[in-house]
């Protein structure tokens, strides 16, 4: 593999195991030149904690770009994730359009909702406006939730193999040239990753872990980006990644101190192994 210099650009949450503190270790881990365009720094993440600072980084992304073109910087890869505004995806838009290498990867993470509902600050403004940007993508990496937003559809607890097929194909209308869709199960212990390329869904099913760590989501599609920069087929990559993430849940049970993350660092070397 040659070395690669990839951009991510999501927020900084200091404290919390998720976001650019997961992607940039896990993506250096894999061999990588990572480079960050954060998109606004917090204290802490928005889930469990109180009276968490924000700083909002919007009004720099693009004197930052400008800076890169003077100096002809070029991006093998360019991966998003949490994006705090419509504006944000603007810039984002324009950066994947004209940052990257002739063969740039551009993987796009919509993270924008979960168990079937939009996070707090997003509104159906920002799902119109994440539906532009997954066009700009040559991998789209939703969960379900995100999945139907974007495409439209009815949001589903309960599924067979038919509405995830229906949900992939209006999802790929959007233009991404591929889809990994994220927490697809079939059988309430199970669940897995469904990668759609070419028009062809491959499905990798594990245990389900009952209880989840947040930034789960972030460890996942860092690790599948590293992966596939590693010279892995999609479905290999997305395999990776989520016996990677299954570790790094199974690391952190049974600590209740460490309630707001996952342990990703203890198995960063399981990933390395996984790579090689």
């Amino acid at each position: 593999m040659s070395y690669k210099k990839i951009l991510t650009i999501q927020d900084i949450s200091c404290v919390g195991q998720c976001s650019l503190t997961v992607a940039l270790p896990i993506l250096s881990a894999c061999g990588m030149e990572t480079c960050i365009l954060p998109s606004a720094i917090l204290s802490t993440h928005t889930a469990g904690f109180q009276d968490f600072t924000f700083r909002d980084l919007t009004d720099d992304m693009p004197n930052i770009q400008k800076h890169w073109q003077k100096g002809n910087i070029k991006f093998s890869a360019i991966y998003t994730g949490y994006l705090g505004s419509t504006k944000q995806i603007g810039y984002v838009k324009d950066i994947l359009s004209t940052m990257g290498t002739s063969d740039c990867v551009r993987v796009v993470d919509p993270a924008m909702a979960d168990n079937g509902k939009l996070y707090p600050a997003f509104d159906g403004e920002y799902v119109e406006a994440m539906k532009e940007l997954c066009g700009s993508a040559d991998i789209l990496l939703p969960n379900i939730t995100e999945a139907c937003f974007l495409a439209d559809m009815e949001y589903h607890e309960v599924y067979d193999e038919t509405y995830i097929k229906v949900l992939l194909e209006k999802l790929s209308l959007l233009g991404a040239k591929s889809i990994v869709l994220t927490g697809v199960g079939y059988a309430p212990e199970k669940t897995g990753v469904v990668v759609y390329e070419n028009g062809e869904m491959r499905y990798y099913e594990h245990d389900k872990i009952s209880k989840g760590c947040h930034g789960t989501g972030d460890i996942y599609a860092s690790a599948f980006t590293g992966a596939l920069m590693n010279d892995k087929s999609m479905f290999e990559a997305a395999k990776i990644a989520a016996d990677y993430t299954v570790k790094c849940i199974i690391n952190t049970q049974g600590d209740a101190d460490h309630w707001y993350g996952a342990k990703f660092e203890t198995a960063l070397r399981d990933l390395i192994d996984m790579l090689d």
